[in-house]
């Protein structure tokens, strides 16, 4: 369940909040917001889950390097990172109101820091953590092991599937962590919440 304490939180650091039940109207909402831009995606399997790159395709430039060809990765970040729009997930946020996300390559979190018109955070109820330490402790042993076993990294954390090792693997995909705790200065920010288990 969406507590008020969350959405009174984020509103207070800034972010405009929205609350959808279903992906789908979630989905309607952001086509009707996103119109002629150019939009760029974080590599999220919740935004993948709700097909939202193919519906915003219909009416804006879209750049989503997570449907690309793996030697074409590299490009086409480069490319989500100076659109309008940017659109990504959380790994994990607190009732207090901070977004924590953790990254490998730097496209996901750094096209959530500066460049855009707009970022879009969105994400299920399944993110949401009492406290910031709580949500950091799911970043790190609840999404980021699904996340390297969803990518088939040879790591401990995939292999095993429990928890973080902070291990020196060279696919390990934990190199960066950001915590938003409040809105980026330059950019608008909006926080679409959906009230249904979405992404890792």
């Amino acid at each position: 369940m969406l507590s008020d304490k969350l959405i009174q939180a984020l509103t207070s650091k800034g972010h405009l909040v929205s609350f959808f039940s279903t992906s789908a109207e979630a989905v309607d909402y952001l086509a009707e917001q996103v119109q002629g831009c150019t939009v760029g995606f974080g590599d999220s399997a919740t935004l993948a889950t709700m097909k939202l790159a193919e519906r915003l395709s219909e009416t804006n430039q879209v750049h989503d390097p997570a449907t690309c060809m793996a030697q074409d990765f590299h490009d086409e970040g480069i490319k989500a990172l100076t659109t309008d729009v940017f659109f990504t997930s959380v790994n994990g946020v607190a009732e207090t109101g901070e977004l924590v996300n953790i990254d490998g390559t730097g496209n996901r979190i750094s096209g959530s820091l500066f460049g855009h018109r707009k970022v879009y955070f969105v994400f299920g109820t399944n993110k949401i953590e009492p406290t910031l330490d709580r949500a950091i402790w799911r970043a790190r042993n609840i999404a980021a092991p699904q996340n390297a076993k969803r990518l088939s990294c040879r790591t401990p954390c995939a292999i095993k599937g429990d928890r973080c090792y902070d291990c020196t693997s060279p696919d390990r995909i934990c190199n960066a962590m950001t915590i938003h705790f409040r809105k980026m200065d330059s950019i608008d920010s909006e926080i679409i919440i959906i009230e249904e288990e979405l992404g890792l």
